[in-house]
């Protein structure tokens, strides 16, 4: 996944804070509504000298490494899922946490505040809901000083303001999901079913030719949570599953390729699905695009780009932004003997925070060896419209 360094990047530029959107009928309230976006590859203009880049596979230790990284330019906590009230009503969210550094970690520094820092964190909060025609998404940015953001291993923890995500004990493991805007919140306990999935080469996942241009990235592929979830007054005891998604680097956006589109997938056959297809300027995809099928006991098989098969069989165009997005797939894995239908259960889920880009719940069906097979997830689009 190529995915959130563009977001990360493109939102410490314009620290777009307090940003909400309403592709449907209903919407959060708020004071403000910045529709400005900066395009994927002005986001990732520049940057990169003095920073480390990941270049080979080195060991991942935990819980360490779901603390940050400063040598690398930037990282993500990415939390989506899909929730469940006893009584069937659909709930989407998404809350990612990126940490974006300012200037390398060794370079002087002569100013003397406490204000002063090398690290802006920035968050996106986004629900679906699925019954009431619903979604909103907000985001919020932060200086990591005085306390007002900030990310650290031991105990983990990783906060901007009073949005957070932090696990217990020496696992880290539940971790606990916290948001909140107007009259829309989560709070929710996420467990670890499977072990952590390494992507890419034990880790390493390379995102094209040039040396360096590839991060660190793991994955919990099915985290069994359980909260609440607030709107409009109610409180909603939800269940379902939720995925993370972990990477760090000091990458950039080949100059070949124009952005991504990014499936997180779990099955009730009991398997997860990451496949993640890097788009080039004419459409075509990337020989570096990957993924990972993980059986229902944890076990891995990558997956390259010619594992899968992707054809979008239907559009949606954005009234706010214009932008036409896909809209439902047909994805397939031949060896694996999967053929899958993807549809967003909104059309719009459209984010404009700082950037702009696509990431919504989905509903899957289809089969997989021979047998009916349904699911759900989340996609990510960006790209789109640039």
């Amino acid at each position: 996944m190529s995915r959130a360094v563009v977001i990360l990047v493109a939102a410490g530029a314009a620290v777009a804070l307090a940003v909400a959107l309403w592709p449907d009928d209903a919407r959060w309230s708020s004071p403000a509504r910045i529709e400005a976006t900066l395009p994927v590859r002005e986001a990732l203009a520049g940057a990169g000298e003095g920073f480390a880049r990941a270049v080979v596979p080195r060991p991942l230790r935990f819980p360490d490494d779901h603390g940050p990284h400063p040598e690398y330019r930037t990282e993500w906590w990415y939390y989506t899922g899909n929730l469940r009230t006893p009584a069937g009503r659909h709930f989407g969210f998404q809350l990612t946490f990126f940490r974006v550094a300012l200037a390398p970690a060794g370079a002087p520094d002569p100013r003397d505040s406490a204000w002063a820092t090398r690290q802006l964190l920035v968050a996106h909060f986004a629900v679906t809901d699925t019954e009431g025609r619903r979604f909103g998404a907000e985001s919020r940015a932060s200086r990591q000083a005085l306390g007002l953001a900030g990310a650290q291993a031991r105990p983990f923890r990783v906060w901007v303001e009073d949005w957070s995500v932090e696990g217990e004990g020496p696992s880290a493991l539940p971790m606990r999901l916290r948001a909140a805007h107007g009259d829309v919140a989560v709070d929710l306990t996420l467990w670890a079913a499977k072990p952590v999935v390494l992507q890419g080469e034990d880790g390493l996942s390379r995102k094209g030719a040039e040396p360096g241009n590839a991060s660190y990235y793991y994955s919990f592929t099915r985290m069994p949570a359980s909260g609440v979830v607030r709107m409009g007054g109610g409180a909603f005891d939800v269940e379902g599953l939720a995925w993370m998604d972990r990477e760090w680097s000091t990458s950039a956006l080949g100059p070949d390729l124009a952005g991504w589109d990014w499936f997180a997938l779990q099955l009730d056959d009991g398997r997860d699905l990451m496949f993640y297809r890097l788009r080039r300027r004419d459409g075509s995809a990337s020989p570096f695009s990957a993924g990972v099928l993980v059986d229902s006991a944890g076990v891995a098989r990558r997956l390259g780009a010619a594992d899968a098969a992707i054809e979008t069989v239907g559009h949606w165009t954005s009234p706010r932004s214009g932008v036409r997005y896909p809209a439902r797939w047909r994805l397939t894995l031949p060896s694996a003997g999967v053929a899958l239908e993807v549809e967003p259960r909104l059309a719009g889920q459209e984010l404009i925070v700082g950037t702009r880009y696509w990431e919504g719940a989905v509903g899957v069906r289809g089969s997989a060896g021979g047998r009916a097979v349904s699911g759900q997830g989340y996609v990510e689009l960006v790209g789109y419209g640039e």
